[in-house]
């Protein structure tokens, strides 16, 4: 399993030959290294409305034919739209045929903005544990650290953990180092972060807090295998 970070909050998993992105905000992120219409993947999952998480999930889909994996709100609006959606909740899970996909509890808020301004309800904001190959992934999405995160590394063996380290919408690096004790993946990635001057962060600092895990800074483009 190869997986490979992108800026912001964007993740890509490839395994078993199939391509799946996370939270595709490319358009817009002047982090990225991806061109929106070259991306091509099989599915696409979202751990919450806001747009900058969003992204351009219908484009992508309408282009690739992709499934988009959301919280079941944000599914129906995003169906609306004209792409095949399955819309879960917090605690589901579901086996498809590029992994298995568990929304868990994330600590935020979630709404999006149309071009013409209307705000539409997400339902709730998630986490996202992604499983395939005999490994399994966590990102967490937009989130403040919570107790909670204890029994989400109790119960599944993390590998590798993407966490936001931004401060200002979410945690911030002391927090999130707190988070990861309490995940205890084995690798942890910081994100969401620098992407925007209120969550400009040294990832640096993130690394040297966190004490029992492996922490990658990566950059956008930089992967990791599993």
């Amino acid at each position: 399993m190869k997986i490979s970070y992108h800026g912001h909050s964007v993740v890509k998993i490839q395994t078993g030959g199939k391509t799946i992105l996370i939270d595709p905000f490319i358009t817009g992120n002047e982090l990225t290294d991806l061109t929106a219409s070259e991306e091509k993947p099989d599915a696409i999952l979202l751990t919450h409305a806001h747009n900058d998480h969003v992204g351009d999930t219908v484009d992508i889909a309408k282009s690739s034919g992709a499934v988009v994996v959301a919280p079941v709100e944000l599914a129906n609006y995003l169906g609306s739209q004209g792409i095949e959606t399955v819309g879960m909740n917090l605690g589901g899970a579901k086996e498809f045929d590029f992994g298995k996909v568990k929304f868990t509890k994330a600590f935020h808020s979630s709404s999006y903005t149309t071009e013409e301004g209307e705000v539409i309800y997400g339902g709730m904001p998630a986490g996202i544990l992604f499983e395939a190959e005999g490994k399994t992934v966590y990102h967490a999405g937009d989130t403040e650290v919570f107790g909670d995160m204890e029994i989400i590394g109790k119960r599944h063996s993390i590998d590798l953990a993407f966490v936001p380290i931004g401060d200002f919408f979410t945690m911030g690096p002391e927090d999130a180092a707190y988070a990861v004790e309490l995940i205890n993946p084995k690798q942890a990635v910081p994100i969401h972060y620098n992407t925007f001057p209120p969550i400009k962060q040294d990832p640096e600092k993130f690394k040297q807090a966190v004490k029992q895990a492996e922490v990658q800074v990566l950059k956008p483009s930089d992967s990791i295998e599993l």
